[in-house]
């Protein structure tokens, strides 16, 4: 099996150096997965890739629109199916795939494998000891969660399988993928401490936690990671730790931290 990249042009606080579009070329034939945003000049770069060989399959991890958008109008143009987990702004799954479904390209086997936490219809497809993660871990940095619970598990069920390399849909190659792994599950939980730490100092909105915890974080990311905050406050809430008066949890919504009630 072979492995080509081709960086989208879009580069972004969000996005990094730009979305990975990866090509799994295995004797003549070619899958390309993420193709990401709708730019010409992106497509132009994957279909001179790929022109030589026989394509058989468009992968979409997830339906983000930096990930997703592409995947119909290069999977036409291809002819071949376009394969994910759900529809989305921009896209929709000619095949949709459920965990531990296959395709076959060349002579290699990729598996689907189900990793929702980062978004509820993420996927990631694995090659042998090799994962395509899509945003489920990315290269330099951790994500954006909308299910804190589900995406630890999804780590979890990805750590001690083997994996020797992980081509993530931002960033570069991870060489050492169980390492990765546990540091993000150990920054989760860290990142759980330090939001119960802000509720016993005071905090009583998710804003006022972002800004306790994501002091000297670039404010532009703030918005995000109020979503992250929200994940792990509903786990919280699931934990007995807090409740979410008018249950939510976006950026001015209240929270009651029940251990100081309890005068704990």
């Amino acid at each position: 099996m072979k492995v080509h990249r081709v960086l989208a042009p879009n580069p972004g606080l969000f996005t990094g150096a730009g979305t990975n579009s990866w090509v799994i070329q295995s004797t003549g034939r070619v899958a390309v997965v993420d193709p990401g945003p709708p730019i010409p000049r992106h497509l132009d770069a994957i279909r001179q890739l790929v022109e030589e060989l026989e394509p058989v399959a468009v992968l979409v991890t997830h339906t983000h629109p930096d990930h997703a958008p592409a995947a119909n109008q290069l999977a036409s143009e291809l002819g071949v199916s376009a394969y994910g987990r759900a529809s989305g702004p921009g896209f929709r799954p000619d095949v949709v795939v459920a965990d531990g479904d296959t395709i076959g390209v060349g002579a290699v086997q990729i598996q689907v494998v189900a990793t929702p936490g980062h978004a509820p219809d993420h996927v990631c497809f694995r090659v042998d000891d090799a994962l395509f993660s899509g945003d489920h871990v990315i290269g330099g940095s951790t994500v954006v969660i909308e299910d804190l619970q589900e995406y630890l598990q999804s780590l979890e069920r990805l750590r001690g399988t083997g994996l020797s390399v992980i081509y993530p849909g931002h960033g570069d190659p991870i060489r050492d993928p169980d390492r990765i792994l546990t540091e993000y599950v150990e920054h989760r939980h860290r990142r759980e401490d330090e939001i119960v730490a802000a509720l016993r100092a005071g905090a009583t909105t998710v804003g006022e936690i972002v800004e306790t915890v994501y002091e000297g974080v670039d404010r532009a990311l703030h918005f995000a990671a109020a979503q992250s905050v929200g994940a792990h406050l509903r786990k919280l809430v699931d934990d007995g730790t807090v409740t979410l008066p008018d249950g939510a949890a976006e950026w001015g919504s209240h929270i009651r931290y029940l251990p100081e009630e309890r005068g704990s």
